[in-house]
């Protein structure tokens, strides 16, 4: 008795000596593939056995074969293809959710397929244990081991190697968190770099190519690329990786499509949807999707993607959607300071012409009566000044002139052949067809020349961008002191009450706050599918025209 119990003890001895021995060479790496191959050979040779090798696997009919020690010329025939591709009893018993503990013996397919299809020695090897990697209730993959000519391991021996798996899998479900932290931390690093990168573009005309450069640069994603909304098309703008620039308006990728319409994130991997996706990036094996909006606009979507070996992961999601959002603040920060930059020009430029015209101008109108009048004194009295005279009418006549062009200067830039001309001219760079109508104009004054150009160019930008034609009617007609200015298309048109404040853009309220600011008006009439209008009306004073006019004559 005592005999047999000193056996046992010198037995159960031995398996915590190889359980500790495991259990350091877990502790010893951070990276799972080199930490289960280290295992497995400390395993082996720990337990007197050969062969070996483990499957991780969290996914029907998926899975990776992250280690071999000693294996015969028949499963690593072309790098171990036997052993990493196809399917087998014990793989196929595991997805099932029959295989939950080590079973003593399970006859090889990829053994049998070996021998069967001549790959190579199989070393006599028949059999082998099976037994499975948890870390709780999480599964995570399987240990198969074996040597040549065993075909049963005892009930002792599959209780150590159940005690063997599963601290492999609880090593295994360590490592992966620590490394889903450590991959967390850095994205949200780059994430941070990023974001600093696209809060410090100014150029608002070119914005998006410039943070999608940005966000390629910062982050490994394979694929980086925004769609751009363009009105009845979208354009493609991906980063430098993969360097190119399509206009497409009918083969937008449903998932792109879904994340615009709908405005939510869309997570696409291994799926059938990716089929058309690819048709832009092949070997796409995945797709993250977000919208990229202001309060008033949807400007598009930002999208990632990954390819086998680097695909782009659930903890993705939520990095693309905050680059989303600082995208989205970056590109409404930058049209805001746009808006601000060109109001306070037009500020300034209102200051200085009217300086002009009220100082200098109203000086030089002065001393050119003045001329005038002496030169009408009787011949006897100014026949000494003659000359004089005539020279200074001449030089306030040309200073006058000098001035009146400074003047014009200081208007709005497209304005100098007068407010038809300029809007027509901004329609044809747009890419738009215009007809015109112009009724009893003759010339309006500044403040309501600059209002109607800027709420022109607001409306057929909105053409351009949302009605789906290229043509526009411009009308401008000039009757019983008031001027109105209409922006007609026969476009797609839209659902639109004015009463509604939500249903304003930006653009919108900045129309209608400028005819306001000169006691005008704003509206748009719109009926879905047939057409829209944008009606602003002004108030113009004749004597202010008059008043105008009288200046330039003198």
């Amino acid at each position: 008795m005592k005999g047999k119990k000193a056996v046992t003890e010198n037995i159960q001895s031995q398996q915590w000596k190889m359980l500790r021995t495991i259990a350091e060479t877990l502790n010893q790496s951070t990276e799972v593939q080199p930490m289960l191959q280290s295992v497995l050979e400390e395993l082996l040779d720990v337990t007197g056995l050969s062969t070996g090798w483990i499957f991780l696997t969290d996914k029907f009919s998926l899975f990776e074969t992250v280690a071999v020690q000693r294996i015969p010329p028949g499963l690593s025939w072309e790098r171990n293809r036997p052993l990493c591709e196809g399917s087998c009893w014990c793989l196929n018993k595991y997805w099932k959710g029959t295989l939950n503990q080590a079973v003593n013996i399970i006859e090889c397919k990829r053994l049998d397929d070996a021998l069967k299809y001549h790959w190579g020695d199989t070393w006599g090897i028949t059999h082998h244990a099976t037994i499975p990697l948890t870390a709780g209730s999480q599964r995570i993959g399987l240990l198969n081991v074996t040597s040549p000519g065993k075909e049963r391991f005892s009930d002792e021996e599959l209780a150590l190697l159940e005690a063997f798996a599963y601290q492999i899998g609880m090593a295994v479900q360590k490592t992966r968190l620590i490394q889903v932290q450590k991959r967390r931390a850095q994205q949200y690093a780059r994430l941070d770099q990023a974001s600093r990168a696209i809060w410090a573009i100014r150029d608002i005309d070119h914005l998006p190519e410039q943070a999608i450069c940005e966000v390629d640069r910062s982050f490994p994603w394979p694929f980086v690329a925004m769609w751009v909304n363009k009105g009845n098309r979208m354009q493609l703008v991906q980063g430098k990786k993969r360097p190119s620039n399509v206009d497409i308006s009918l083969e937008i990728p449903d998932l792109i499509r879904k994340s615009f319409e709908k405005q939510q994130l869309v997570l696409v991997r291994e799926d059938e949807s990716l089929e058309h996706f690819q048709s832009f990036w092949p070997d796409c094996t995945g797709v993250i999707a977000v919208p990229v909006s202001t309060q008033t606009e949807r400007i598009g979507v930002l999208s990632v993607g990954g390819i086998q070996g680097n695909e782009v992961e659930e903890d993705d999601s939520q990095v693309v959607k905050a680059l989303g959002k600082h995208l989205s603040l970056a590109m409404e920060s930058a049209r805001l300071e746009e808006k601000r930059q060109q109001l306070t020009v037009s500020q300034e430029r209102n200051r200085l012409a009217r300086d002009l015209h009220d100082s200098v101008n109203q000086k030089l109108f002065s001393l050119s009566l003045s001329a005038q009048a002496i030169k009408e004194f009787p011949q006897e009295e100014k026949k000494l000044f003659q000359e004089t005279l005539q020279d200074i009418q001449d030089l306030s006549q040309e200073a006058l002139k000098e001035m009146r062009a400074l003047i014009w200067q200081l208007r709005p830039p497209g304005l100098e052949a007068g407010i038809m001309t300029a809007l027509r001219n901004y329609a044809h760079q747009l890419g738009l067809r215009v007809k015109d109508e112009v009724e009893g104009v003759d010339r309006l004054p500044g403040p309501v020349e600059e209002a109607l150009w800027r709420i022109g160019q607001e409306a057929l930008n909105n053409v351009s961008r949302h009605a789906g034609t290229d043509q526009v009617i411009l009308r401008l007609k000039v009757k019983e002191g008031e001027v109105r200015l209409e922006v007609i298309d026969f476009g797609k048109g839209f659902s639109y009450d004015s009463k509604q404040h939500h249903q304003r853009t930006f653009g919108m309220t900045s129309m209608k706050e400028r005819a306001e600011m000169l006691g005008g008006s704003f509206y748009i009439e719109s009926i879905p599918g047939e057409r829209t209008v944008c009606r602003t009306v002004i108030p113009i004073r004749e004597r202010g025209m008059k008043d105008d006019s009288d200046s330039d004559r003198g």
